[in-house]
């Protein structure tokens, strides 16, 4: 069986960030999914922070139904949520304790969905061609050796002073709930799920959870990128009065009981506390992959040029990064052939249990 692993499409998010609407994009990924006999889907399918929930489909409507048509009648298509997508589960989290306590969730609960559930019309348009699709919750085992989630969890774990790990120390602190607590999906579920449904509501309200929305390449995170890119331009006073400012607000915060968080916020270390977040959420969960994927963070890995060492969890996973299929300009550099927040990564997948997961770029001539 030949798996083929994508994440963070965000489908319908605005300034032509998805790049996926694009029709010479959209024909590399199908003349992938052709050869493709399960496509995995990590979360963050449909951007749904920024429009109403059925607005946000319909727009995705003619890509999902493309990229559906290009895949075998034979396939199979797993869908997961993340972040920015986790409204989708709120229907099915509801029913869950109708009669009694609810069922633990697990490493993988296989999620249903009700007619006149947006998770239904979701998995009709990926079913249009004819693949089976299921979803599970908040990951799913691929092999033996292989685990998948979308990656959102390890917000409780960054160092990185960005709005979701702020908002999560700050939830964490309200529901007395230590990090040192966090063993199981339910146990960061408690602490998540309901800043997400906050923003859920702002958007289906009409109004933007992100005002700059608007911005050509606006990051999926876009106070935080707009911070990232002044501190990175930024010269002399400008620079100092910034660092020094972020320096101050993270170590108060820090005391206020929402840290640990550092003041670093350089590219080498965005990118770092990612992977070191993602490897405590394996360690966690107690979860023993060879291989770990994940997405979320936009930033593929490992490359040739990474830190091998870093990618290696204490608990001897291998993470693997799925990237995304957006455009991320705030992060994205000068050299665009070379930087790991470029679109177009996806991980190929084989049955062999102990072969390792093939990272690769579809929109690159050389495949990486």
């Amino acid at each position: 069986m030949r798996t083929l692993v994508i994440s963070d499409l965000h489908l319908s998010a605005r300034g032509g960030r998805a790049l996926l609407h694009r029709p010479e994009i959209r024909a590399a990924l199908a003349a992938e999914l052709a050869q493709t006999d399960r496509l995995v889907l990590l979360g963050d399918v449909v951007e749904l922070r920024e429009a109403p929930v059925w607005d946000a489909l319909a727009d995705a409507a003619p890509v999902i139904t493309g990229l559906a048509a290009a895949l075998p009648a034979r396939a199979e298509v797993i869908l997961l949520v993340g972040n920015h997508d986790h409204g989708l589960l709120a229907p099915w989290l509801m029913r869950r304790p109708a009669q009694g306590p609810p069922p633990p969730l697990g490493l993988e609960s296989a999620v249903t969905w009700r007619p006149g559930d947006p998770l239904e019309r979701l998995a009709e348009l990926w079913g249009s061609g004819g693949a089976r699709v299921r979803m599970t919750y908040p990951g799913v085992w691929l092999r033996d050796d292989v685990y998948a989630m979308h990656g959102h969890y390890l917000d409780r774990h960054s160092t990185l002073p960005a709005f979701e790990r702020l908002a999560a120390g700050a939830m964490a602190r309200f529901l007395k709930e230590p990090l040192t607590s966090a063993v199981r999906a339910e146990d960061y579920e408690s602490v998540l799920a309901p800043i997400y449904a906050w923003m859920w509501e702002v958007s289906q309200s009409g109004h933007r959870a992100d005002p700059d929305a608007q911005e050509p390449g606006s990051s999926h995170n876009n106070a935080s990128a707009r911070i990232w890119k002044m501190f990175q331009e930024g010269e002399g006073l400008t620079k100092l009065a910034l660092s020094g400012g972020i320096s101050a607000a993270t170590g108060l915060l820090s005391v206020a009981g929402l840290g640990p968080l550092k003041s670093d916020i350089s590219r080498e270390e965005l990118y770092r506390t990612g992977v070191i977040a993602f490897a405590s959420v394996l360690e966690s969960l107690d979860i023993g992959a060879t291989f770990a994927l994940y997405g979320h963070t936009h930033r593929a890995g490992p490359l040739p040029a990474d830190e091998g060492e870093l990618w290696v969890a204490a608990t001897g996973s291998h993470l693997i990064n799925t990237g995304c299929w957006v455009s991320e300009e705030a992060f994205l550099g000068a050299d665009l052939s070379r930087t790991p927040y470029r679109a177009g990564f996806a991980v190929r997948l084989g049955s062999q249990v102990g072969r390792a997961p093939e990272l690769i770029n579809l929109l690159d001539g050389n495949g990486r």
